[in-house]
């Protein structure tokens, strides 16, 4: 019943899995350039000679080198967790981290409570959903203590929510067939919440249930399509013969916040909720062979058409975008930004140019797929609201190129440029957008190890590309030993001039993730890192108002590294740099995403997502977790509830900066 993942749950297999790997160029790829520049001839002239020879033999091996030893000089001061696995969340001594909202939770007065035993689609949609991945907060009337609390669900573990599903005989485990009415169930526990929140006398977070902003989104929410692809003959469908309107959002994994105050949903690992086959000949076979549909984890399309390829061709190529949301007004029509490109989006971070122009970073998370950015043709009005509203329409989407000798560029994703023409099958800019990985493709972009969330930093003009993994590399040679990178690694861009506008830069290796120890794993934290504080799989991350980086993970497990996911605090800087430490670590099974902190730092909202998914491997439970039988019942601890999902609020005890003593 198992696959390579290690898991009998069909949507875990979804989530777990380094994707499909529907690259199907023979770009250099990330590790092959990395091998090239980091080469034994090339460090061994230069101020990067320490660097790599820990990247050829052991970091622990350079224990001696005072060159490469931090000095004290960490921009964090908090005392370090423990890495571990067990069924509870731990943070650094000093912080509370208080549940906030859980999956279930009531976000309007007339909402029922959550009764985990009879689940509806009505219910559902007036509550919190599940699998809680990014985090937002958009400030109210200037306050730090009040706001809006945006967050996206990404998808939906069926053998975790549901109780009675699963049946276990002599070891085999079977998941029983969906109804209609668990269907539409997972339908209203995807997208998004919109909730206001703010802090008690006791300086405690809650939410105000009657906000007059709070909202869901699901998967069955009207939006609109716009920009240079809306109305396009290949988003029409017998429903919507407009092409410019679309039913939901799905799988919405990291995000953003833009600086007018509007949240951003990205729509990530599409290909599992289509079923069926296209019809012989259609147009779109190669398009969505590149995205790796129909995959057919969901089995949505048995009873809503609009899933299954074979009655409604087009539909996929109404998913795999952003998403943007007024949060401002309840009422408002979300919008799909096609300018932004489509692929297997991880987030959307964004940050305003010193032309005024905003800047948008995206990745697509599959093995083998690229970094993008987005320069709006427009500019940032700080004053006035409304003219920010439609930014996201014109704008130029990039695809990056990183070179062996440190440089990089930014390839314009433009109709009639380049090979993107009528001759390659690019009729129009929106062609070239609704298959931006082809696009991409052409124009030789470097192909990476599973490109997740990009963080910029606005005050030094750089990004930070959290690469969570790639199993299936094959490049081998004494300066990238891994033959498969199972553990990750995280590039810094350096945009030329500080600018995030350009269309050049340079690029550097911040860390090779996994545990410095093993000298064949090849890992380059500092050596003043502890054996609590390495971490593999990097995914979400956040860059906080002091400019320090903090790192989220997902994939550690007993079996891998022997530590649950958590929150890692990243020293970018001087002496310290490559330095990390656990500030938080998740329950067994989970993963930690959407690292949110507040502007003043007095507040670090997280997400823990799928808890309790996974107990095989650890000495706790070991054997598979679903409802009836849980590898932990966080948060609650209670026999009468499932695992939930949660956004926890980290806040210092009795008050100040997060992350320090």
């Amino acid at each position: 019943m198992k696959d390579q993942t290690g898991t009998p749950f069909r949507t875990t297999r979804l989530e777990e899995a380094d994707g499909p790997g529907t690259n199907p160029t023979a770009n250099r790829t990330m590790g092959a350039i990395i091998a090239a520049r980091f080469s034994r001839r090339d460090f061994l002239k230069g101020s990067m000679a320490t660097a790599a020879i820990t990247a050829t033999i052991s970091p622990m091996a350079m224990l001696a080198a005072s060159e490469v030893r931090a000095q004290g000089a960490s921009a964090f001061s908090f005392p370090e967790v423990r890495a571990g696995v067990d069924a509870d969340h731990h943070v650094a001594e000093g912080h509370d981290a208080d549940i906030l909202l859980r999956w279930g939770d009531k976000l309007f007065p007339d909402a029922p409570e959550f009764d985990p035993a009879a689940q509806t689609a009505e219910a559902q949609v007036r509550q919190f959903g599940y699998n809680n991945d990014f985090v937002g907060f958009v400030p109210l009337d200037g306050a730090a203590g009040h706001g809006l609390l945006c967050v996206n669900h990404e998808y939906t573990d069926e053998h975790l929510m549901f109780p009675g599903i699963v049946t276990v005989t002599d070891g085999e485990i079977t998941v029983s067939e969906p109804d209609r009415a668990r269907v539409d169930t997972e339908m209203a526990a995807h997208g998004g919440t919109v909730v206001e929140i703010r802090r008690n006398d006791a300086g405690k977070w809650e939410v105000v249930l009657d906000g007059p902003m709070n909202r869901r989104i699901t998967a069955s929410t009207g939006m609109a399509i716009t920009g240079p692809a809306a109305g396009h003959v290949r988003l029409q469908t017998p429903d919507d013969p407009t092409g410019s309107r679309v039913l939901g959002t799905i799988n919405n994994c990291a995000g953003g916040i833009t600086p007018w105050g509007t949240y951003v949903m990205a729509e990530e690992n599409i290909h599992g909720y289509f079923m069926g086959e296209l019809p012989a000949g259609h147009r779109e076979a190669a398009n969505y062979e590149r995205m790796g549909i129909p995959e057919a984890t969901y089995a949505w399309g048995r009873f809503h058409d609009r899933f299954d390829v074979s009655k409604q061709p087009n539909e996929p190529n109404r998913f795999g975008w952003i998403v943007e949301v007024d949060v401002m007004d309840p009422n408002s029509v979300p919008k799909k930004r096609t300018a932004l490109g489509r692929f297997k989006h991880e987030g959307a971070e964004s940050v305003v140019a010193r032309d005024g122009r905003v800047v948008f970073y995206l990745g697509d998370d599959e093995r083998f797929d690229y970094v993008y950015k987005f320069v709006t043709a427009g500019k940032y009005n700080s004053d006035d609201r409304a003219a920010n509203m439609d930014l996201l329409d014109d704008g130029t989407l990039y695809v990056a190129r990183f070179d062996e000798d440190g440089t990089m560029e930014w390839l314009p994703l433009v109709h009639g440029e380049g090979p993107l023409t009528a001759g390659n099958g690019f009729e129009s800019q929106a062609d070239v957008l609704i298959e931006t990985r082809r696009a991409a493709d052409l124009l030789e972009a470097t192909p990476m190890d599973r490109p997740e969330d990009i963080q910029p930093d606005p005050a030094r003009g750089r990004a930070y590309v959290m690469l969570t993994n790639n199993t299936r590399r094959t490049e081998a040679n004494a300066a990238n030993p891994r033959v498969a990178n199972a553990f990750g690694h995280i590039i810094e861009i350096i945009e030329d001039g500080q600018d995030f506008t350009s269309i050049t830069g340079r690029w550097e290796i911040l860390v090779k993730c996994g545990d410095p120890a093993i000298a064949e794993v090849g890992a380059t934290f500092s050596t003043e890192t502890t054996a609590n504080g390495w971490f593999g799989m990097p995914d979400n991350a956040a860059v906080d108002a002091e400019g320090r980086l903090w790192v989220s993970t997902d994939g550690n497990s007993p079996s891998d590294t022997g530590r649950a996911d958590g929150l890692w605090a990243l020293d970018t800087e001087g002496d310290a740099r490559g330095t990390s430490r656990l500030f938080y670590r998740v329950p067994v099974g989970a993963e930690l995403c959407g690292p949110c902190p507040t502007e003043d730092m007095t507040t670090f909202f997280v997400a823990v997502q799928h808890p309790g998914d996974g107990g095989e491997d650890w000495e706790g439970h070991g054997r598979p977790s679903y409802y009836e039988d849980l590898s932990t019942r966080w948060p609650d601890f209670d026999e009468a509830m499932p695992v939930r999902p949660a956004v926890v609020a980290i806040t210092r005890r009795g008050g100040g900066r997060i992350g320090s003593v």
